[in-house]
């Protein structure tokens, strides 16, 4: 691992996933880790776009909370199946990190239909291409048109889902949800144990198809570990 800059935290701004509560994380800059180093930070809450890694510190919040699947006890529910079978002709392909034009415009019709900030082009290459630590991105096609693109970082213990977008074109088709899952058995068919999806918060609205998968764990800010949820 290249440490780039030591472990700061920023100063408060609005959250984005809490009405009139503040946001406050801790943060460093890094690159070159392998496996085994980023999984130690993936363990303990750590997130990452590019070579920009954070986590969480809002004093007296703790309500962002990582989440973890177990990659080869995944049980899906009844949608969760649905979404499966409405995927069977789906292909994906698992490729290294590259940019492209058309991976962009799938990602800024996403943003534009869940009103998620958009990153230009630049910044989306810095956020989502640089590879700070071993990663790879799925494409999904329907017949031979690019639908959906996720964005998986690796550790010694599980993938993480860094970012998934989809073309609002083939929304009836439920690709995140078929993400997850088959992202999921990816993690399985490496004999990995976990996949993370990032952080969950209960009461925000585009959070809620994360508590939707079991069996799950929470990581617990205070006692520093996971526990079933």
């Amino acid at each position: 691992m290249r440490l780039l800059q030591d472990v700061r935290v920023a100063s408060p701004v609005p959250c984005p996933y809490r009405e009139g509560k503040t946001f406050v994380q801790e943060y460093f800059f890094a690159d070159s880790m392998d496996e085994r180093e980023f999984d130690y930070f993936l363990s303990r809450g750590w997130r990452r776009f590019g070579n920009f890694f954070f986590r969480p510190r809002c004093p007296g919040c703790r309500a962002c909370r990582p989440v973890r699947i177990s990659a080869e006890g995944l049980i899906p529910g009844s949608a969760q199946r649905k979404a499966v079978n409405r995927n069977r002709d789906t292909r994906v392909e698992l490729k290294p990190l590259a940019y492209s034009d058309e991976i962009f415009e799938i990602y800024r019709l996403h943003s534009l239909k869940f009103g998620e900030e958009e990153r230009d082009k630049a910044a989306f290459r810095e956020t989502y291409f640089q590879k700070a630590v071993p990663a790879f991105q799925t494409e999904y096609y329907r017949e031979d048109t690019l639908a959906a693109v996720g964005f998986v970082d690796v550790g010694a213990s599980g993938l993480s889902s860094v970012y998934y977008s989809y073309d609002p074109r083939f929304s009836r088709y439920s690709l995140g949800t078929f993400s997850v899952i088959h992202e999921c058995r990816l993690a399985a068919d490496a004999g990995l144990e976990w996949y993370y999806l990032g952080y969950y918060v209960a009461e925000c609205p585009r959070m809620v198809y994360k508590g939707k998968f079991m069996p799950r764990q929470f990581y617990s800010w205070e006692r520093e570990r996971w526990e079933d949820g």
